[in-house]
């Protein structure tokens, strides 16, 4: 099951939970897993941020940070956080719209569930490509 929780009232309202259930359910069959408990929960910088330092020992701003909860490695399960103060600031700096941005990042949550990593050259350029992909398939 994928659920969204808002942290924070009014931090966002509008996120079509059965479009994203559908389409994240399509990319973890698409990559040979099976759907879980996956909890989106939004929240805002500062909340984030406190998670950062205290779980992974950095004081910096970032979009998501992903929390896997997986027993069976072929069933897919965490709790995902995503700053939005965070998709609002990137999406200006990318100069593309708000959904756009929470889409990519609410993949790359997902993605980073099935085991992809983004800390290497190599390893953003696999997962920037299976972002557009599935961005691309949402469509």
């Amino acid at each position: 099951m994928i659920s969204f929780t808002n942290l924070f009232p009014n931090i966002i309202n509008n996120v079509n939970k059965s479009f994203y259930s559908n389409w994240l359910k399509t990319v973890i069959i698409s990559e040979g897993k099976k759907t879980g408990d996956i909890q989106y929960i939004f929240c805002d910088d500062k909340h984030l941020n406190k998670i950062n330092k205290t779980y992974l020992n950095h004081d910096t701003f970032t979009d998501i940070i992903t929390f896997p909860t997986t027993v069976n490695k072929d069933i897919i399960s965490g709790d995902i956080y995503i700053s939005i103060d965070r998709i609002y600031e990137n999406s200006k700096i990318q100069s593309v719209s708000f959904d756009n941005e929470l889409s990519r990042v609410i993949v790359h949550g997902i993605l980073h569930l099935i085991g992809y990593n983004d800390r290497s050259v190599s390893e953003k350029k696999i997962m920037r490509s299976k972002e557009d992909y599935y961005l691309h398939l949402q469509r």
